[in-house]
């Protein structure tokens, strides 16, 4: 007497559906609608909002002259040793401030602060959207103990599908970059035993310099 196993009843059904298909019931989905209800605040006051209340810490900047004391105030505050970055205006800006600076490859694991630009910032979730298409790569948002951001007001967007979508309108031949990092806030886990940590996996602080370029 022959008995199908229970594998054998599913396989036999998995073959059926692949060789009798049948049509798509939910063809007229919208993709193209917006998901997440609109708000009407100026984008850069939700993302503020959004930020801060992820921890993420702020600091608003009228100009680059006002970068660049901001920058000196916190590394100064923070007593952060010399600020690993590979973007050659921002070093400039660091040595024009008289913040130590550095963009020796060896240095990255004892630095204790990384300077970079972004690619996005997102209002609703109050993100920043880097990508390895940066001067800065892969590595500098989550190897240093604190994220130093600079970011301008041209950057924002209202979601994450808008930010996807310049990045790749702005590529030559329409491909997206090999890595998209979307940062919320300073990094965090609570597996084990339920407990928060802060700087598990990344940066325990995160700082945005928000420079107003569109005054």
């Amino acid at each position: 007497m022959n008995e199908t196993t229970s594998k054998e009843k599913v396989l036999k059904k998995i073959r059926n559906a692949l060789i009798n298909k049948l049509p798509n019931p939910f063809g007229a989905v919208d993709f193209d609608s917006a998901v997440h209800l609109f708000r009407e605040e100026d984008p850069s006051v939700i993302f503020v909002e959004e930020f801060t209340a992820a921890g993420g810490k702020f600091l608003y900047c009228e100009n680059e002259d006002e970068l660049m004391e901001n920058l000196h105030a916190v590394v100064s505050d923070q007593q952060f040793n010399a600020v690993f970055c590979l973007e050659e205006k921002l070093r400039y800006m660091l040595n024009k401030a008289e913040i130590p600076a550095t963009s020796e490859p060896d240095a990255l694991v004892s630095s204790q602060a990384a300077l970079t630009y972004c690619d996005y910032l997102i209002a609703r979730t109050g993100s920043i959207l880097l990508s390895s298409g940066s001067n800065s790569g892969r590595k500098l948002h989550a190897i240093p103990d604190a994220h130093l951001v600079v970011a301008y007001a041209s950057q924002m967007v209202n979601d994450l599908r808008d930010a996807l979508r310049k990045i790749k309108s702005r590529s030559n031949d329409g491909e997206m970059p090999s890595e998209i990092t979307v940062v919320t806030g300073p990094s965090r886990t609570a597996d084990i035993e339920k407990t928060l940590v802060m700087g598990a996996h990344g940066p325990k602080d995160v700082y945005l310099f928000f420079v107003d370029d569109l005054i």
